[in-house]
């Protein structure tokens, strides 16, 4: 994962003692771009929101995704759409149809893993 590439969180809460506004925040303060995907709002940690990966402006190179894994083939079939690189679905996210649908398309895929706690990880070089 690049540290210049951007990363688009589908998912992401306005609800700051959620998840994933925890993880974003995170990568946020660790020098990463960090894109929010959520319905229905419109701005999140100050950045501006879309409703989905189709209407993000400019690339994307990681998907990152805390959705229910019954809502996720729609957002592989998206990430596949845009041409990311990385499709991540963070822990308990386990679908493996939409991961297959990816992989397919040549993207890495990651599953049932947190991109916070693996940035750590790597970070301290463990």
């Amino acid at each position: 994962m690049d540290s210049e590439g951007r990363i688009a969180i589908v998912g992401l809460s306005p609800k700051e003692h959620r998840d994933s506004h925890k993880v974003a925040k995170y990568l946020i303060e660790h020098g990463h771009d960090v894109v929010p995907v959520h319905p229905k709002a419109t701005e999140i940690l100050g950045r501006k929101c879309y409703p989905n990966l189709k209407s993000v402006e400019g690339p994307i190179e990681v998907v990152d995704v805390f959705l229910n894994p019954d809502r996720v083939t729609n957002v592989a079939e998206e990430a596949v759409e845009i041409g990311a690189k990385y499709f991540w679905l963070q822990l308990g996210v386990i679908n493996d149809d939409a991961a297959e649908l990816v992989r397919q398309a040549g993207l890495s895929v990651v599953m049932d893993r947190c991109i916070k706690i693996e940035h750590e990880r790597i970070s301290r070089g463990s």
